[in-house]
């Protein structure tokens, strides 16, 4: 990406020197909240006894393993990144909201290392990256982007943006009460049901993500190259059945809550192909045709 000359985003909070209580998480959901279900189903559901930071482990991807608490020039060039990035999507959810006559609030964005308390409770690296919809906050632990490289093959700074305006793409939901809404129902859902809404959202996040690329890349000529094939085999690899087949061997379709490889990447593209913002309805069409 191009990010040469970009503003910084003054919404970052920076927790990294101190780690908080490890508890549960609730609100948006992030890409990453896909391994805790697939972990669940592979190892039977919720009447285990591990903690989720144990279960994810034991799936052997995105762990956080050997991850050490000292900030590394690496480190401070994904923080300046995530908040480039950030500063992206206030300019274009800002511009996107007032031509709609609204008002964008921009969300939070907290840099942790380890573990941290959110509004929604505490959380732990493993976990990944996520949206907080009581304190409007995205938390992400930046040894992600390299757990992503590593152990999923998803890799480049366009992979890494998409991360994040995804996770922003749940604050724009919250914004609209399509989170609330959504997880309103949920709560009166089977498991089944509420595992296809989930998906609904989450397709739905990656469709903003792709409308704000298209909107940061006509402002600022941001995309290069290689940025949009980065993305894509980025969802392409965060596919429910992609990582159940991974961890398993097969998928289990029933268990799916944010999408298949397939749906993640036609979502995505069509954000990136079409910048409209009233495009990404997930929740009209028939389930199966998502």
């Amino acid at each position: 990406m191009n990010l040469n000359g970009r503003r910084k985003s003054s919404n970052i909070v920076d927790r990294r020197s101190r780690a908080g209580n490890i508890g549960k998480i609730a609100g948006g959901g992030g890409i990453v909240a896909l391994l805790i279900g697939l972990a669940f189903t592979f190892f039977g559901g919720g009447g285990s006894n591990l903690n989720i930071g144990d279960i994810i482990n034991s799936t052997g991807m995105l762990s956080g393993q050997g991850q050490s608490s000292e900030l590394t020039a690496e480190d401070q060039e994904l923080a300046d990144f995530t908040s480039t990035i950030l500063a992206g999507t206030e300019d274009v959810w800002t511009e996107l909201f007032r031509q709609n006559g609204m008002r964008y609030e921009p969300p939070r964005l907290v840099l942790f290392t380890g573990s941290v308390q959110s509004g929604c409770g505490g959380a732990s690296a493993s976990m990944g990256p996520f949206y907080c919809s009581a304190d409007r906050a995205v938390y992400i632990d930046l040894s992600f982007f390299k757990n992503m490289r590593r152990d999923l093959g998803a890799d480049g700074d366009f992979a890494y943006a998409y991360v994040i305006a995804h996770e922003v793409g749940h604050h724009v939901q919250y914004l609209l009460g399509t989170l609330d809404e959504a997880h309103e129902k949920m709560s009166r859902m089977s498991k089944s049901d509420s595992n296809k809404t989930s998906v609904r959202l989450e397709l739905q996040a990656d469709y903003y993500a792709g409308v704000w690329a298209h909107h940061d890349n006509k402002m600022f000529g941001s995309l290069e190259p290689g940025d949009i094939e980065e993305a894509v085999n980025t969802a392409q690899k965060i596919g429910d059945d992609y990582l159940q087949k991974q961890a398993q061997g097969y998928a289990v379709p029933e268990s799916f809550n944010h999408g298949t490889s397939a749906q993640r990447q036609r979502w995505l593209q069509k954000g990136l192909s079409t910048g409209n913002f009233s495009g990404g309805d997930t929740f009209t069409p028939s389930y199966s045709s998502l």
